[in-house]
């Protein structure tokens, strides 16, 4: 599968998915610069975390206008792939290609730590293989990880299965104390209505390499590999 990670000013997370991508998966990738307006032919395009733009503005709301948004946006329009991790997540949600908003976490102080996540569903690209009883064990790194969303778009969210991750605690349990940021009802990733857009603030990529004594973030990954296969 042909892969295209798009890089812009502030990524810092670009590398680390080639490489889970690259060397681990085994599978091709191309690197996107931010002004570019070809996609050279991706079949799945990843929005990495970082700092886009500094975050100077608001998380993602600066690279959602860069120039290469417009071929993403046109892409998943006409069902191509597209995941967003931690910043790409952001800049998902500012570009309208996903529901909800990522707000300050409620602390207001940015979270650098290990999670544990519980998969919502197994109708989706990154979660097919997963069993729904499985913890993962992911990191997160951000400051504006606190997912939001209205009721209406909540109960559209969970009727239409398009919640992917929830937090939770070592044991799987779904509490208040698991949740790291004050996201609404533990979210921690979503699809679009069309399933081909998905997004989530934990990094899998961190998570998916032995020399790093975890490799549940393989998982994610290796959903993605099998249902592009099928």
């Amino acid at each position: 599968m042909k892969f295209g990670v798009v890089i812009f000013p502030g990524s810092n997370c670009d590398e680390d998915i080639i490489y889970v991508l690259e060397k681990i998966m085994g599978q091709q990738v191309v690197r996107l610069w931010h002004k570019d307006h070809d996609l050279q032919g991706a079949e799945m395009i990843i929005l990495p975390g970082g700092f886009s733009f500094g975050d100077y503005l608001r998380s993602g709301a600066i690279a959602r206008f860069s120039p290469i948004m417009q071929e993403v946006i046109q892409f998943a329009a006409k069902g191509g792939k597209v995941m967003g991790i931690c910043n790409g997540f952001q800049i998902l949600a500012e570009a309208g290609l996903v529901p909800g908003a990522l707000l300050h976490n409620r602390q207001r102080k940015f979270i650098c730590r290990n999670t544990y996540l519980l998969p919502q569903t197994q109708n989706s690209l990154l979660t097919s293989q997963i069993d729904e009883q499985r913890v993962l064990r992911i990191p997160i790194a951000h400051g504006e990880g606190n997912y939001f969303a209205d009721a209406d778009t909540l109960k559209k969210l969970n009727d239409n299965d398009q919640i992917l991750f929830r937090y939770c605690d070592e044991a799987g349990n779904l509490t208040e104390d698991a949740n790291p940021n004050g996201s609404v009802e533990n979210i921690a990733g979503v699809c679009n209505e069309g399933r081909n857009v998905f997004g989530m603030m934990p990094h899998p990529e961190r998570a998916a390499d032995n020399l790093l004594a975890n490799e549940d973030g393989l998982a994610i990954f290796e959903s993605i590999l099998n249902m592009a296969k099928a």
